[in-house]
């Protein structure tokens, strides 16, 4: 069980997303029938059109609400009022362009009133319904996440106890894990909850993906051992949690959780989430697409470029990771002869003739990335993070470099913030990386969107000046 085990990441698709967006979709649909009814003489076609124009609006105004995030363990308030920010959107948009085009002037009044409270009011019918189906399949094992405690004693018991009398979280115990010898935990642990292994073997099972979730329940006298204990965890993707004796310690500038009233502080998790996210996905999404826009020509004779001077296709899709260690295809204009894309990846150095004539003149202005705003767009990527590195270069430096998978805990950008401190191009040696990793570590910390904002003003300083580009 506990053998050499590979890295792992996980590339899972929920099919609790696909109820929830089911379950949006009938409820935009009935509501659209039953306000449709209260016009005299509304047909076929005018049915169709409202509930169409309604769902895809709502598709495009919950990448800015975040609707169909992870509401696991989260109050359901939150997740009602998200509806309604959601709906709110989705309402001013399709009530505008139906004012524009004056398509609204063929509804009566009171569908117009029905209409817009009845849908928010069935959305949030169905995902209270959701969230009492779920409630049951996680108290009957499905939908469930693994999740280990690493430290035997009476804080390990006490959480222990209190998720297991919380089936409806849907977590599945896989063991304590603890460097003592198990003889010295067994009278405490008890029977029905087995000393599973040592730490190092919890640290393989969170690489392997095995374990979802880890609670560290040692003293906090015992800070040289923690601190050695997160340095192998920053290692996976994992969500880590340290649950502290809360008369005793008290942590600051943390965010705090409960797990059926016990209180655990995240150490590492994503720090952009909430109303946060909705502002940077927004950002994203506007500037993203007005970008896009704007230099759609300008992509188009680049792709003419490459297409006519070298052999090839015009772009090049390359496997990296991104939120949470997924892997993501990230789209770029090609640059090389070659396209390198397995576990072996040789970076781009000067005077390297793999690059073609053109492909030195997209690099260093950094054109060649421009193709990353479909990513961008598509959700994989944000306008502004970390760099994301092909898969060979993360494999080879998470094992050089502490705390290298926690740039993992947001999405990657087309730019960041180490790029436009010097730290852009090629890292032939570990000390380069190990600054532009501190780089990463500090956006993480101290993000905001006038960062963001910052940081792309600065990107085109440094575009212009071609530093280190080639």
């Amino acid at each position: 069980m506990f053998g050499s085990t590979p890295y792992q990441v996980h590339q899972t698709r929920s099919l609790v997303d696909l109820a929830y967006r089911l379950a949006d979709a009938a409820a935009i649909v009935a509501a659209a029938i039953v306000a449709v009814g209260y016009t005299p003489g509304a047909q076929l076609p005018q049915l169709i059109v409202v509930a169409a124009a309604t769902l895809i609006v709502h598709q495009a105004s919950i990448e800015v609400s975040g609707l169909y995030r992870n509401w696991r363990g989260s109050n359901i308030t939150l997740e009602l009022w998200c509806v309604l920010v959601n709906w709110i959107y989705t309402a001013c948009a399709v009530l505008g362009v139906g004012l524009i085009t004056r398509y609204n002037a063929q509804f009566d009044y009171v569908s117009k009133m029905v209409w817009l409270g009845l849908t928010p009011a069935a959305t949030a019918s169905g995902r209270i319904v959701l969230r009492m189906v779920l409630r049951s399949l996680r108290k009957r094992g499905f939908n469930t996440r693994q999740f280990a405690i690493c430290g035997v004693n009476k804080l390990a018991l006490q959480l222990a106890r209190n998720i297991q009398h919380a089936p409806e979280l849907g977590l599945q115990f896989v063991g304590f894990f603890d460097d003592r010898p198990e003889r010295r935990t067994k009278e405490l642990a008890g029977e029905n909850r087995p000393h599973a292994g040592n730490l190092q073997q919890l640290v393989q099972l969170a690489k392997s993906g095995q374990v979802d979730m880890v609670f560290i329940t040692f003293p906090m006298r015992a800070e040289d051992r923690i601190r050695r204990f997160l340095r192998e965890l920053s290692d996976t993707t994992a969500s880590v949690y340290i649950v502290p004796d809360f008369f005793v310690f008290q942590m600051l500038h943390a965010r705090w959780n409960q797990i059926d009233g016990l209180p655990v502080v995240s150490v590492f998790e994503t720090p952009i989430s909430g109303i946060d996210g909705v502002l940077k996905r927004g950002f994203d999404l506007l500037v993203g697409g007005a970008l896009l826009a704007a230099l759609a020509v300008p992509m188009a004779i680049i792709a003419l470029a490459v297409k006519l001077t070298s052999p090839g296709p015009v772009f090049f899709r390359q496997k990296r990771y991104g939120l949470s260690g997924e892997e993501i295809r990230v789209w770029k204009f090609r640059s090389m002869r070659v396209m390198e894309d397995g576990g072996q990846v040789k970076q781009a150095s000067r005077d390297d003739d793999r690059i073609t004539p053109v492909g030195r003149i997209l690099r260093k202005t950094s054109l060649d990335e421009l193709p990353q705003l479909f990513n961008v767009l598509g959700g994989s990527m944000s306008l502004v993070g970390p760099r994301p590195h092909a898969t060979a270069h993360n494999e080879q430096y998470r094992a050089m470099i502490d705390g290298y998978m926690l740039r993992h805990k947001v999405k990657p950008g087309i730019t960041g913030l180490a790029q436009v401190n010097g730290w852009r191009g090629e890292t032939e040696t570990l000390e380069k990386m190990e600054r532009r990793i501190e780089y990463d570590h500090r956006y993480i910390r101290e993000w905001s969107l006038w960062m963001d904002v910052k940081i792309l003003v600065k990107t085109a300083l440094v575009v212009l000046r071609q530093e280190n580009a080639y």
